[in-house]
């Protein structure tokens, strides 16, 4: 974050390799789409309306960057987020895009991982899972993994009543433990409240990532703005950060960079 004036904004920067983040075979349209999406969700959690973006672009064969350009353009109209400069390269190999975003907040104080509080209730916005069984092939959630929706919207609409807010890119567990580290706190979740988009795969859904559902905690009572499911509920600091029906969690949180 950074002052400026009157205003405070809001800076993210977010990097997609090709091979990690997107097969060769993808349309690079969907790759436009994806980086743009999940430097916004960024914003999203912290509650900021986009001012623009720049981009670093590795340069590929005519046609795959002029199918890049044509994703670019329809996520920077859709989020009216234009795009203010950046760099171009030609080099060989697979490539490595990188994008910042900035925006404007929309509440002082800003939304971060770390203001959570004793007694906050835990809350998602969305079923966790839906990128996952998109990137395995299931036609009803592949949106959900080639073009995600950054929640702009919702992250301004919950700016003034969330304690704490970040949005889910590497798994619930994973994402929830940084934030109860950086608040301070243990959250108590409970396994059957977790919306998911499989039920049968439930620890899967939760762990995989790639949601961009946003995850925060608000006080208990609040009057949300939005539909959100409730998940759990902040407790005083425990030696394990995250509890799921009271017991610490076994095995990976989730993705690892």
């Amino acid at each position: 974050m950074l002052e400026f004036g009157s205003e405070t904004l809001v800076i993210t920067h977010d990097s997609m390799a090709e091979g990690t983040h997107w097969p060769e075979s993808a349309d690079p349209f969907d790759v436009a789409w994806k980086l743009v999406a999940v430097n916004l969700s960024d914003l999203a959690a912290a509650g900021a309306e986009p001012i623009g973006v720049m981009l670093a672009y590795s340069l590929g064969d005519s046609d795959g960057d002029g199918r890049f350009i044509e994703g670019l353009r329809a996520v920077l109209d859709t989020y009216d987020a234009p795009l203010l400069g950046g760099d171009t390269i030609r080099a060989d190999g697979p490539r490595t895009l990188g994008l910042t975003a900035i925006g404007r907040a929309t509440h002082t104080p800003v939304p971060s991982r770390s203001g959570a509080k004793v007694g906050d209730g835990v809350f998602v916005t969305g079923d966790l899972g839906q990128a996952m069984l998109g990137h395995e092939g299931i036609e009803a959630h592949r949106e959900a993994f080639v073009r995600p929706i950054p929640l702009l919207e919702t992250g301004r609409a919950l700016a003034a009543v969330a304690t704490a807010m970040m949005d889910i890119s590497d798994g619930l567990l994973l994402d929830a433990t940084r934030l109860a580290k950086a608040s301070e706190v243990t959250l108590s979740l409970e396994n059957a409240a977790i919306p998911v988009a499989d039920r049968a795969r439930f620890d899967d859904c939760i762990r995989w990532g790639d949601d961009y559902q946003l995850l925060f905690t608000a006080p208990s009572g609040a009057n949300l703005p939005i539909r959100a499911h409730r998940i759990g509920e902040v407790t005083a600091r425990s030696d394990a950060p995250i509890l799921l029906d009271g017991a610490p969690v076994v095995g990976s949180l989730g993705y690892q960079h």
